[in-house]
């Protein structure tokens, strides 16, 4: 399996996700993303294609409290 034949099965994955997954005015999408340092998430309202809110652990409020923004700390913290 070569580089290309990885990339189209991980964008098959995705549709064949994001096909049953969709967020609403009333319920909106969790979209998270963690990178080895930092915690990010979003909410989406998929029907008018909107971020309606976003939080990372590099914000002001929380970044004075936790050491480092990649563990379970940090996490619940940002929860």
């Amino acid at each position: 399996m070569d580089r290309r034949d990885k990339i189209e099965a991980r964008l098959r994955r995705k549709k064949r996700i994001r096909k049953k997954l969709t967020g609403s005015t009333e319920r909106p999408r969790l979209c998270v993303y963690k990178s080895l340092k930092n915690m990010y998430a979003q909410l989406v309202d998929d029907a008018s294609g909107k971020v309606l809110t976003g939080f990372s652990t590099l914000n002001k409020e929380v970044r004075g409290e936790i050491k480092y923004g990649g563990n379970v700390e940090s996490a619940k913290k940002s929860g």
